[in-house]
Order: structure tokens, then C-alpha cells, then sequence
């Protein structure tokens, strides 16, 4: 029986979002095929091996005095945890593939995987340098402008750049003016995302972007459908069927997502069926632009009165809740969750042979 780490918690901002999806793989994976190594990262960047009930993950009541810290080991004769005992001696937990079910920033950022490429250990998921690549959407944006794939008009700005911030707004409302979006560059979930109309609401929304992140993103409104599509693979990926949201509040912000769900979500997506193969056929072109392997989520937008297709994000570690779509997506394409699991972790052992 092969076994398996799965890492959850951790110190990004979507700490919570990761303990439900964590949850709901852990519950999920086939046990016949897997024993589990579960370690979980507190808020503050502590490692600790857990061993109780999978509902105390979910609702962040994992964390109790007496966990015994429990670490990876860049170190490849280890192949991975270490775990401190009680009496201070350390003792080795060898995994054959570790399932990461991080999101944000040291989860899907490359950090991580970054860290378990240096000890030579299997995951899943995309490599070290598309995950930072994906995460961080002004490199993705230029590469995707470079690959003429259609996106909306955008412009970056850098923290250290503050002082330029007239110029940068000036050039914003010439290039494609109100409404528009401003990002944080590096951040899922919506998080810190805000829909400006003039001057002032933009000068507010870069101060709350740049509190999670030193280069945020401004871009154009596009009046569209929310158009998303499931990938896996490595050399030959497939894409599932489309999934469309429908935002309750405007855009689909981190509520919308996980706090109130009052998002309609529509699978399949309500799009003519042509469009829909042109939207699946753009989504494995930039999977493999950008060098994804395992798996991904690729976002798009379908303008209304053009219909138009225009690629949103990718999101490399998208969430495993039960109501994300990730999941859904492919379910609804004929692969249980359950299934879908177990293809990820051979997608992971699949990419380190080619390797």
C-alpha cells in the first residue's frame, strides 16, 4: 500500500479554504490503495503531525497541546518527515508521494513544491516554476499576450513604485477606463479583488491590493459569463466539461466562494456547444504554454454582446471543497471524485518517471 502525505493549513490567507478542502480529500481518497500521513500547517508556520477526526480539519479545531511537530526533509535518503518525539529523539516517516492541498501563497506559489523537488519526492500538482508562473498574474499575463491568446486589457504596478501611481492610474483610464478590476498579482480566491468606477474608488482599491501582495494588477471590466474549465494531465492532458458561474454580488469574490454560497453555479455551462469545444480546446493550449502538469483550473470570460472568449486566470491548486468546481467539473464528466484523486496521485508518480 503506498503511502501518502497530504499537507494542509498553512500561513497564506486562505488557511480555512485549505483545512476544508484537506477534509474533504482526506475523506475522500481511497484508503484501500493509500495509508495517510497527515501533517498540518498552523496559521503561524508550524508543522505538526495529525491523527484525529478528519471533521476537526474542516473546522479548524485540528490544532491541540501535544501534536508532535512533524516536518519535510530536503534531505532525498529521507524521502519525507521528520517527526520529534516527546523525548526530543527524531524519527523518519518515509511517503512515496505528497499531496499538497495548499492554496495561496506558499502553496501554489512554487515555495512548496519547490521544496519537495529538492527531496526528490513525487506531488501533486504543476512544477515548481509553473506554479509561480500561474500564481503570479502579471508574468502569466505577459506570457499569455506574447502566445496571442485573448485576454483583457491590463496594466501592473510594483509597491516600490507607489510614488508613480498617477502615471500608472492615467495610463489605466486611457488604455481602457471605468469600470475596471484591481488585483493583488499574487493571490486566489478573489482575495483583496475590488470593481472601481473612478479615481478615488481605484486609489483606495490598489492600498487594499497592495496589502497582499508588492505588485497588484489593474484590468478591464469585461461584462461576461464566468466560464470554467477542469484540466489534468501531464503530457496529454484532458479538459473536462465546462462550468459557468453566476455571481450573486457582482464578481465572485472569497464569499461567494466559500462563506455564504450564494453563487449560482451551472454544470454544464450555458454556452452553444461550439464555443464550449473552442473554450476547451484554449484551456490544454495554455495548460501546456505554461507548463502545467497534474492538474489545473483555467478560468475564462465570454463576453456578452461580443461573445467574445477571453482567458481570465489558471489556478494550479484550485479548491477540493464539496462545492468547488474543480471536482464538480470532472464528476460531471465521468470521474468521481474518488477516482479523480487516485488519477492525481498517478499523474504525480507519472511525471517523476518521465523526469
Amino acid at each position: 500500500m503506498k503511502k501518502i502525505g497530504v499537507i494542509f493549513g498553512g500561513v497564506s490567507n486562505e488557511h480555512e479554504v485549505s483545512c476544508i478542502s484537506a477534509s474533504s480529500v482526506i475523506s475522500r481518497i481511497d484508503k484501500e490503495k493509500y495509508d495517510l500521513v497527515i501533517v498540518g500547517i498552523t496559521k503561524d508556520g508550524r508543522w505538526f503531525r495529525y491523527e484525529g477526526p478528519t471533521e476537526n480539519i474542516a473546522d479548524g479545531s485540528w490544532y491541540s497541546d501535544g501534536l508532535k511537530p512533524c516536518f519535510l526533509s530536503p534531505d532525498r535518503g529521507v524521502h519525507g518527515f521528520l517527526e520529534v518525539q516527546p523525548d526530543g529523539t527524531v524519527s523518519t516517516i518515509r511517503v512515496d508521494t505528497v499531496f499538497p492541498v495548499m492554496h495561496g501563497k506558499n502553496g501554489e506559489d512554487g515555495t512548496i513544491q519547490g521544496l519537495l523537488m529538492m527531496a526528490g519526492i513525487p506531488f501533486v500538482g504543476c512544477d515548481a516554476l509553473a506554479s509561480a508562473v500561474c500564481m503570479d498574474k502579471a508574468v502569466c499575463n505577459m506570457l499569455v499576450d506574447n502566445a496571442g491568446i485573448r485576454r483583457a486589457e491590463w496594466r501592473y504596478l510594483t509597491k516600490d513604485r507607489t510614488n508613480e501611481f498617477d502615471s500608472f492610474a492615467d495610463e489605466c483610464e486611457k488604455a481602457f477606463g471605468y469600470p475596471m478590476f484591481v488585483k493583488p498579482a499574487n493571490a486566489g480566491s478573489s482575495v483583496g479583488v475590488s470593481r472601481v468606477t473612478d479615481r478615488e474608488e481605484l486609489t483606495a482599491a490598489a492600498e487594499e491590493a497592495f496589502r497582499h501582495d508588492a505588485k497588484i494588477i489593474a484590468e478591464r471590466e469585461i461584462v461576461a459569463q464566468e466560464v470554467e474549465c477542469a484540466v489534468m494531465g501531464n503530457s496529454s492532458p484532458i479538459a473536462s466539461i465546462l462550468g459557468e458561474i453566476a455571481p450573486a454580488d457582482g464578481f465572485y469574490d472569497y464569499d461567494s466562494k466559500y462563506v455564504n454560497g450564494t453563487s449560482g453555479l451551472f454544470i454544464p455551462a450555458r454556452v452553444p456547444d461550439d464555443t464550449a469545444e473552442e473554450i476547451r480546446k484554449i484551456a490544454v493550449k495554455v495548460y501546456r504554454l505554461l507548463g502545467c502538469s497534474g492538474l489545473a483550473r483555467v478560468d475564462f470570460l465570454l463576453e456578452k454582446s461580443t461573445g467574445e472568449i477571453y482567458l481570465n486566470e489558471l489556478n494550479t491548486l484550485p479548491g477540493f471543497t464539496s462545492i468547488s468546481m474543480y471536482p464538480k467539473l470532472f464528476e460531471a464528466s465521468g470521474i468521481p471524485y474518488t477516482e479523480l484523486l487516485t488519477r492525481l496521485i498517478e499523474f504525480a508518480d507519472e511525471r517523476t518517471e518521465e523526469i
